[in-house]
C-alpha cells in the first residue's frame, strides 16, 4: 500500500526534492534553502553563487536576508 504524504515526516517531506508542478505552486518568493532544494544543489554553493553573482536564478536582497523569484526558478528548470 502507497504512503499519503501524511504519513511521511515533516522533517523527511522538506528533504524531498520538489517536482516542477510543487514548484510551480510555490509562493512568488522562497528562501535559499529551498531554492537548493529544487535546483538539486546545497545552501552553501548556492549562498557562494549568489555573493559572487553568478546565481542563474533572481535574487532579491532584503537587508541581511536573500529570497529567490519563483518564476526564476521555474524558468530555469523548465529551459533543463
Amino acid at each position: 500500500m502507497p504512503r499519503s504524504q501524511t504519513d511521511i515526516p515533516a522533517s523527511a517531506a522538506l528533504k524531498a526534492r520538489p517536482t516542477l508542478d510543487d514548484i510551480k505552486g510555490w509562493p512568488a518568493t522562497v528562501n535559499v534553502p529551498q531554492a537548493a532544494l529544487a535546483l538539486g544543489i546545497s545552501e552553501r554553493h548556492l549562498y557562494y553563487l549568489i555573493k559572487r553573482g553568478e546565481a542563474p536564478i533572481k535574487v532579491l536582497p532584503f537587508g541581511t536576508r536573500s529570497v529567490v523569484t519563483t518564476q526564476s526558478l521555474v524558468t530555469l528548470l523548465e529551459s533543463a
